[in-house]
């Protein structure tokens, strides 16, 4: 029999079935009450969360055109930054062996150019000259059998430094354009990691599920492994990567080839580095995670939970999206809805060229940047915040002899010392700016 159409269907669904007994009666209504009762649950949590979401300060989205977050950690997520400081020991070892092979790669280029090197009819002679091409003035270095034994006891690095990068899934950099010098493409060498690469989830440990764990278990037997290896070779070679590094011919070699690997990100062979770096239990301390060296490719979002300071209770959402030309074209997605953009510019690089690009200057190519992103009228209403940082490096620098004006010759006949070039770095800037600067900041 057809159903009448003025029949309400709810009703009809809720309507006690035909021939209901009164016990069966009494179970149903237990059961509806029951079901009321985690109806009411279930809407109550969903009114705590909303109002819990309303009463929460709105994250913070900052652009951040530079270094990666480790700083605000630090600062701000200690006890983040502390579950990830472990992650780092990776790249500060490996930061520690390209600075050791990138003056091996030197040492044996200027022994197998040397004439007395290609000079087979000679074997008494202990000692490698070499005649500088650069100066016919000065006399030639001689390489004795010292370096020779320095060179031989360190090639072993040279395979660790490529199970390290393998490691964190690192790539090659793009060879410098012709036109360089060797010296300069000796230290440009460079790698990266893709933002996608999770290199500090798989170097941290303790941070899988329990199932993970158990299928990952022969995976991190063999890590461990290849770290103990690691830190066993690191540490039988700690005498001679010292030795190198002190060693007056080496010195002079580097200085005849106008490379200052100490005035690099990521140099780690300063008295007492290798002692701590190359030991079996090495941790990174937080100076040593500052100083590392690791560029990345890719978007980065990092969500901070501000501890401490006034921002105490504030999550950010920090974009760090790369400085390197070829990923400024992802960065504008990113523009229209940020709070802020970080924008931090090394004052030490003035002397240095772009590793994409060896034609154009770090600082000048600084400056074009920092003129496109206040010039953007998608950040019309973004704070803008600019750290020139790096005033550590550029002491050294101008104490070292090298003076602003031979790189920069706008500077002219300034003093050349640090807090001049900072202020003339700071005002060159700022006659770029079409906005207020919120903050201005020197480091």
């Amino acid at each position: 029999m057809g159903r009448a159409v003025d029949e309400d269907p709810l009703a009809l669904a809720i309507a006690p079935p035909p021939g209901e007994t009164e016990e069966e009666k009494a179970e149903r209504l237990k059961a509806e009450e029951a079901a009321r009762l985690v109806s009411e649950k279930i809407d109550e949590e969903i009114r705590e969360e909303r109002a819990a979401l309303r009463r929460k300060k709105k994250p913070i989205k900052v652009l951040l055109l530079g270094q990666s977050e480790s700083d605000f950690q630090l600062s701000y997520a200690q006890q983040a930054w502390s579950e990830e400081r472990v992650s780092w020991r990776t790249v500060i070892q490996l930061n520690l062996l390209r600075n050791v092979n990138t003056i091996l790669d030197v040492l044996a280029q200027e022994m197998s150019t040397s004439p007395a090197n290609n000079d087979s009819s000679d074997e008494d002679e202990p000692d490698i000259t070499l005649v500088p091409a650069t100066s016919s003035a000065r006399p030639p270095i001689r390489f004795t059998e010292k370096q020779r034994v320095l060179k031989l006891r360190l090639a072993p690095l040279r395979s660790v430094q490529e199970d390290l990068q393998a490691r964190l899934g690192a790539s090659d950099w793009p060879t410098p354009k012709s036109g360089t010098t060797d010296s300069a493409k000796a230290h440009s060498q460079d790698f990266f990691v893709w933002s996608n690469a999770s290199w500090k989830a798989a170097l941290r440990p303790g941070r899988r599920s329990l199932d993970t764990a158990r299928a990952e278990k022969g995976q991190s037997r063999r890590r461990n492994s290849e770290e103990n290896e690691t830190a066993e070779v690191l540490a039988s070679c700690a005498d001679d990567m010292k030795a190198l590094w002190k060693d007056e011919t080496i010195q002079e070699m580097l200085k005849r080839r106008k490379l200052r690997l100490d005035l690099m990100p990521g140099f780690f062979l300063q008295e007492g580095d290798v002692d701590r770096i190359a030991r079996r239990d090495y941790l990174p301390s937080d100076d040593d995670v500052v100083r590392a060296r690791l560029r990345t490719l890719g978007v980065q979002e990092h969500r901070i939970h501000f501890e401490t300071g006034p921002a105490t209770g504030t999550e950010w959402y920090i974009y760090d999206v790369g400085g390197s030309r070829t990923q400024r074209p992802t960065w504008f997605p990113y523009f229209d809805d940020c709070n802020a953009i970080i924008f931090l510019a090394p004052i030490s690089c003035f002397d240095e060229k772009l590793a994409e690009d060896r034609r154009v200057n770090r600082l000048e190519d600084s400056y074009s940047l920092w003129k496109m992103i206040c010039s953007s009228k998608l950040l019309s209403h973004a704070q803008i915040i600019l750290f020139l940082n790096k005033c550590d490096l550029l002491e050294k620098k101008l104490l070292g002899g090298v003076r602003v004006k031979d790189y920069v010759p706008s500077f002219g006949e300034r003093s050349n010392d640090a807090k001049t070039a900072a202020q003339f770095t700071l005002l060159h800037v700022c006659t770029w700016d079409p906005f207020s600067i919120d903050i201005t900041q020197i480091m």
